[in-house]
């Protein structure tokens, strides 16, 4: 109800009394959607802060404001030493009226997304300066026909069939809830009973104690009494202040850190999910025999197999049982132990780099726990500031920056990261990328540069790389070879070249491998 009638007819007065024979000693604006006076009188320095973003429209007057030295633009200068003399708000409208000493009239118009601040100079119809250039209909508002009457008697009432919105118009979403909570809407209340209500909610609007509630998820002022009261004053300058300071100051703070902690805590999910998935891969791997039993158990029975005997069933001397094995055409029994010596090998590395990937996602996991901790612990705004600071590298990205830089994928618990143009290959490279990430990158032709990041594992396992520089080749000139050479090295060894053309490095030190193109599909997750 701040932004209503009903508020500003008891706010107006009150601003009056405050800023009556205040001087302007400067008027600033230090974001697009802000505007601020600065006025010195007998008590003391008070400004006018004028918040209008479309979705976040609040008035506040505190004693004390620090401009700040930069990014800070002077404006409104023709009233700099002019004196208030008057506050007042315009009838049944959503508008407050400054008159000054020199005959200038200053308008807050506050109606929602269209809010605006305008001047007209003495005896003008049309404002001679507007704070949001953006509302067209404001270069041509007469501030006159801001005024307007209300018939508010039983007859036109009666006229309207109790149609509160065209008998109030001004009322806003609060009393509006008050009136159906009383059950203003139901088909058995009849007009008596309707302009009954009416009444009853005209008569708690002229005496209201101003309260601050919160309903469903959004902080409101409310001029009717409430149960559930985050704050409650009779004066509605300090009701002004207390709603700023917690719906925009403490709510867009809260914003920002449940922002950040969702983000990290998206993060630790899926390194979570990963250590599940690859713990229970990982005791699969060790609970089941080796490859080179069955091997030991074939190299001990050569004998079994002849060129008209493929297949033989064997003692299982390490289980006991009976195996069957069975030769592919032309295949020899020393060839299959070969090749089932070499899966055990292979096993076994891959048990190995498991083994230090897991070390590695645990140490991750135990350091985004710490940093939720962090954030759960900030406390304003300067702590969160000094904490992006600090991990600029590791923040997900919001969404407007996803849309600029890089595609954003996941792969085995691993993120990676796709330039989408020559010009966002060299801001991916700039500002995002950390020393020890590995950079991909298909050999000698045009294609995107591609990241996995590395920061805290010692190694990547070889399917990640390879998989990454599939999406190398895949985003690249070479996408419709069946096979490509794809550059896989740190990104310490790449350095971009003053002048040189966008997207386009010097490599001191790389490795390349063969790759099938390969773009995204159900092992790439995709993720915000």
């Amino acid at each position: 109800m701040h932004l209503t009638y009903h508020f500003l007819r008891f706010l107006a007065p009150a601003l009056s009394d405050s800023f009556a024979g205040n001087r302007i000693v400067s008027c600033f604006s230090q974001s697009k959607d802000e505007l601020v006076f600065e006025t010195d009188g007998a008590q003391g320095t008070l400004f006018i802060r004028a918040h209008l973003l479309p979705s976040q429209v609040y008035l506040s007057f505190p004693n004390q404001f620090h401009r700040a030295k930069r990014n800070s633009i002077s404006l409104f200068e023709s009233l700099i030493g002019d004196r208030i003399t008057s506050c007042r708000v315009f009838s049944n409208e959503r508008a407050l009226k400054f008159d000054l000493s020199s005959g200038k009239v200053l308008i807050f118009k506050l109606h929602g997304n269209r809010s605006n601040c305008l001047l007209y100079l003495p005896e003008t119809t049309e404002p001679e300066v507007w704070f949001r250039n953006v509302i067209a209909e404001d270069k041509i508002l007469d501030w006159r026909t801001l005024d307007r009457q209300l018939n508010l008697s039983l007859e036109h009432f009666i006229c309207l069939e109790g149609n509160v919105s065209q008998f109030l118009p001004t009322l806003g979403p609060v009393p509006r809830a008050w009136l159906k909570q009383k059950g203003y809407l139901d088909l058995d209340l009849d007009l008596n009973g309707k302009w009954k209500l009416i009444q009853e909610l005209l008569d708690l609007l002229d005496s209201p104690l101003y309260a601050l509630v919160e309903k469903e998820g959004e902080l409101l002022l409310s001029l009717l009494p409430e149960a559930e009261a985050r704050f409650t004053s009779a004066d509605p300058i300090q009701a002004c202040n207390e709603l700023f300071y917690q719906a925009l100051v403490l709510g867009n703070f809260e914003k920002e850190k449940n922002s950040l902690l969702k983000s990290y805590q998206d993060q630790l999910k899926r390194t979570e999910a990963y250590l599940k998935k690859s713990g229970g891969k990982l005791q699969e791997l060790k609970d089941s025999p080796s490859p080179s039993q069955l091997a030991d158990v074939l190299m001990a029975n050569l004998h079994a197999f002849g060129e008209s005997n493929r297949e033989a069933e064997l003692d299982n001397f390490y289980t006991g049982e009976k195996v069957k094995i069975s030769l592919k055409p032309n295949q020899k029994p020393q060839d299959l132990a070969a090749s089932l010596y070499r899966k055990s090998k292979n096993r076994q590395l891959e048990i190995d780099q498991l083994e230090k990937t897991l070390a590695a996602k645990k140490a991750q996991a135990h350091s985004l726990q710490s940093l939720l901790d962090r954030i759960q612990g900030a406390q304003d705004f300067r702590a969160l500031k000094e904490f992006k600071k600090e991990h600029k590298e590791d923040l997900p990205l919001s969404k407007t920056e996803m849309s600029s830089p890089f595609k954003v994928f996941e792969v085995e618990g691993y993120t990676i990261w796709v330039g989408k143009s020559a010009k966002d290959n060299d801001e991916m490279l700039r500002s995002f990328v950390h020393k020890d990430d590995l950079w991909l990158h298909a050999r000698q032709v045009p294609g995107s540069h591609v990241i996995i990041r590395r920061k805290g594992m010692p190694t990547v396992p070889q399917q990640v790389v390879e998989r990454a520089a599939s999406l190398a080749a895949f985003y690249s000139k070479l996408k419709s070879d069946s096979l490509s050479p794809v550059i896989v090295t740190e990104a310490k060894f790449v350095r971009k070249v003053k002048g040189s053309a966008p997207g386009s490095v010097v490599v001191a030190k790389e490795k390349v491998i063969l790759v099938a193109p390969k773009g995204p599909d159900q092992d790439t997750a995709l993720h915000p």
